[in-house]
C-alpha cells in the first residue's frame, strides 16, 4: 500500500525516529563522498507552483544523489493550469513517475492528488502545512542536542504554515511547544485541537513572546509575510514588530539555547542580523540539512512500493 507524506500527522513517532537515523545515515554517507544507489531507474516528478530555493534544490539534489531522474514541472507548464482535474493528472502521472512532489497554495489540491495517485505524494509546501521543513528541523535539533525528549520549543510570528507543522510535531513526538502569536494570527483551530488531544506534553498559545521564550531551548521564527500575502505588509509589520527575535528576547530563553528560521530572512524584521548570525544559530544547518532528511523520506516512501512491484514483476 503506497503512503503519502502530506503532514507529519501521516507518520508515527517511531517511524519519525526511523527517518532521522536514517538522514543521520545519509549525511555520513556524503560527507564520505558516497553517494547513489536506491532510486536508480527511478523517477520522480516535481510540481512547483510557488517560488524556490532550498525545497526545490535539495529535492533535486537529493533525488540524484540516490541514482534517481527528475522531472521538473512548474504550474503554469502543467494542464492543471488550465483546470484539468487534480484527479486526471494524478492517475496519468501515475503511469509515468515513481513519487511526485508538489508544491503550491491551496492543500486541498495536494490531498486531491494524493487521493487518485497510484504513487507516493510529498507535500514540498502548502498554505497550510510545511512538513518537510520541519521533519528536517527535528533531525536539526537532534544532532545538536542528541535528542527531543524533555525539550521546550517556542515559536515567536505568525500562526502559519510551518507553525502548524510544528504543532504537529510536538503532538507526535512529545515535546512542549510555546506560540507566541499576536491577536487574529492564531494558528487554526482545528490543527490546535486535533494536537492537543494527541500531546503528551503542553502546546500552548500566548500573546507574550517573553513568556513563549522563558526557559526554551529552541526559539524558531518565521518571515511576518508569507507568498502570497504582499498586499498585507505595512499591516502585517505593524502587527508583529513586537514579536521580533532580537538579543533582548533571547536573554530568556535557556543557556546556549538554538535559534531556528526556514528561510528565506529578513534581517531587522522577524529577527536581528546579530541573532541570525550568532553562535546559537543554526538557520544554515537546518537548510542543509533538508537534503538528508528528505533523501531518508524519499527512500522510505518509494522504496516500499517499488519492491513490492518489482516482486511482482519477478
Amino acid at each position: 500500500m503506497k503512503r503519502d507524506f502530506l503532514t507529519l500527522n501521516d507518520l508515527t513517532r517511531t517511524e519519525i525516529r526511523t527517518l532521522l537515523k536514517s538522514a543521520a545515515r545519509w549525511k555520513s554517507k556524503r560527507a564520505a563522498g558516497k553517494i547513489g544507489g536506491p532510486l536508480q531507474g527511478l523517477t520522480v516528478g516535481m510540481i512547483f507552483n510557488k517560488p524556490s530555493t532550498r525545497t526545490r534544490v535539495s529535492f533535486e539534489v537529493g533525488i540524484m544523489d540516490l541514482s534517481g531522474r527528475v522531472v521538473y514541472m512548474q504550474g503554469g507548464e502543467t494542464q492543471l493550469s488550465r483546470d484539468e482535474p487534480a484527479s486526471h493528472t494524478a492517475r496519468v502521472l501515475s503511469r509515468y513517475l515513481d513519487a511526485l512532489i508538489i508544491r503550491t497554495f491551496d492543500h486541498a489540491e495536494v490531498e486531491e492528488l494524493a487521493r487518485h495517485a497510484a504513487i507516493p505524494v510529498i507535500n514540498a509546501l502548502t498554505d497550510s502545512y510545511h512538513p518537510c521543513q520541519v521533519l528536517s528541523d527535528l533531525f536539526t535539533v537532534q544532532e545538536r542536542r542528541g535528542h527531543l525528549d524533555c525539550l521546550k520549543v517556542a515559536w515567536v510570528g505568525d500562526g502559519n504554515n510551518v507553525a502548524h507543522s510544528w504543532i504537529n510535531a510536538a503532538a507526535i513526538m512529545g515535546f512542549e511547544l510555546a506560540l507566541a502569536v499576536p491577536e487574529g494570527y492564531d494558528p487554526d483551530d482545528a490543527v490546535m485541537k486535533r494536537a492537543l488531544l494527541q500531546a503528551d506534553m503542553p502546546i500552548t498559545v500566548t500573546r507574550d513572546p517573553i513568556e513563549a521564550v522563558t526557559g526554551a531551548e529552541v526559539v524558531n521564527t518565521d518571515v511576518w509575510v508569507s507568498m502570497g500575502q504582499e498586499k498585507e505588509v505595512e499591516a502585517r509589520r505593524d502587527v508583529f514588530r513586537p514579536y521580533q527575535v532580537n538579543a533582548e528576547l533571547m536573554a530568556h530563553a535557556a543557556p546556549g539555547a538554538l535559534v531556528m528560521h526556514c528561510l528565506p530572512a529578513h534581517p531587522g524584521e522577524e529577527i536581528t542580523e546579530d541573532v541570525l548570525e550568532s553562535e546559537q544559530s543554526v538557520v544554515f544547518d537546518q537548510a542543509e540539512n533538508r537534503l538528508h532528511a528528505q533523501k531518508a523520506l524519499l527512500e522510505f516512501l518509494i522504496l516500499g512500493l517499488a519492491e513490492k512491484d518489482r516482486a511482482g514483476s519477478n
